[in-house]
């Protein structure tokens, strides 16, 4: 999902997947989904501070994340990966699950295209 928007941040493709390796699965733990973590990482390429003083940017930066969440909760009721699936893939089982479902392209594949999609929509 992040390397769609790789070129644009000047992120090399390498450096992209190495930064987002951990974000699937809703951190490994169930938690808020690895398409929306990494599209708040393209929130942050475009309008993050990189200075503590830089106040203006960062209360932009965390209006333009709160957009981004609403928009994305909106449309899917929910940040949360195992609700998203409705299997917690954090255990052996679950993850078991999952993959006999399907649900990681049936699914996971239907929000990762919604996560850029709604990036798109906002202009990143």
């Amino acid at each position: 999902m992040f390397s769609v928007f790789r070129e644009e941040y000047g992120i090399e493709e390498e450096t992209a997947y190495k930064i987002t390796a951990g974000l699937g699965g809703g951190f490994r733990s169930g938690e808020v989904c690895g398409a929306v973590s990494a599209a708040i990482l393209v929130v942050g390429l475009k309008y993050g501070q990189f200075t503590a003083e830089d106040i203006e940017r960062k209360t932009n930066c965390n209006a333009k994340t709160v957009e981004y969440l609403e928009i994305f909760r909106e449309k899917h009721g929910t940040l949360i990966c195992r609700e998203l699936l409705g299997i917690d893939t954090s255990t052996i089982e679950g993850r078991k699950q999952a993959m006999e479902k399907n649900l990681f392209r049936l699914i996971c594949d239907v929000i990762v295209k919604d996560a850029i999609s709604i990036l798109e929509d906002l202009g990143y």
